[in-house]
């Protein structure tokens, strides 16, 4: 990223200088990238660190039985977002129509106590299967 910003600067100092023939003046050019912030620890390395905050423990719904839109939005009504959709006959096909799939398992079991951000897998088959 900044080695194109540098490069964009260059080559506009290149074309300026072109442009205005002999003796012309070239502006400066200041390219300034803002860095990010460091991190205070990994994610998912054991507790939280300080200044990280503790994820939120709370119970899993039962989401067995809806059809898989349904359960994602149970999910994350409860506020637990990490989820992660499984084909459950083994197939690994992708749940494209999300209303189309029943869920068939969940892990984390369903009134398991858990932060809300630990990965929620839905296995989920389609209807008729």
């Amino acid at each position: 990223m900044q080695f194109s910003r540098l490069l964009s600067a260059v080559t506009l100092g290149a074309v300026l200088t072109g442009c205005g023939g002999a003796g012309a003046a070239v502006p400066a050019v200041t390219v300034t990238t803002p860095q990010p912030a460091p991190l205070t620890g990994d994610a998912g390395d054991g507790p939280a660190k300080s200044g990280e905050p503790a994820a939120e423990r709370k119970s899993l719904p039962d989401v067995v039985g809806m059809n898989l839109q349904l359960g994602q939005d149970t999910m994350q009504a409860a506020g637990f977002y990490v989820l992660d959709d499984q084909d459950s006959t083994g197939q690994g096909r992708l749940q494209i129509f999300d209303r189309n799939w029943v869920i068939t398992e969940q892990d984390p079991a369903a009134g398991q106590k858990v932060a809300t951000d630990t990965r929620v897998t839905l296995y989920a088959k389609k209807y008729g299967e």
